[in-house]
């Protein structure tokens, strides 16, 4: 039986300096979407599900900023960063 998958696991790497602008943008953006008064979380997990820019506000030019990076570059940085503080917690 033929796959179209390959047995192979896939590696999957960003550059230091897109993981730095990435922890930037979302800072910003998480900034902006408080200022405004809305819930920067719930704002940006839309984003990132949907793509749909229309979740992040244009305040401080928080839209254009975050499309200036993928999603998967953001979503490295998040899983990064979540990893890093709960390793930090555990005994």
């Amino acid at each position: 039986m033929s796959s179209d998958f390959s047995e192979k696991t896939m590696m999957f790497k960003v550059q230091a300096e897109d993981v730095n602008l990435a922890r930037d943008i979302l800072h910003r953006v998480y900034a902006a979407l408080t200022e405004k008064g809305y819930n920067p979380i719930n704002q940006l997990v839309g984003y990132l599900l949907s793509g749909d820019p229309a979740y992040i506000t244009s305040h401080g030019n928080a839209r254009s900023l975050i499309r200036r990076l993928e999603r998967d570059e953001l979503l490295e940085e998040l899983v990064k960063n979540y990893l890093k503080q709960e390793q930090i917690e555990q005994p």
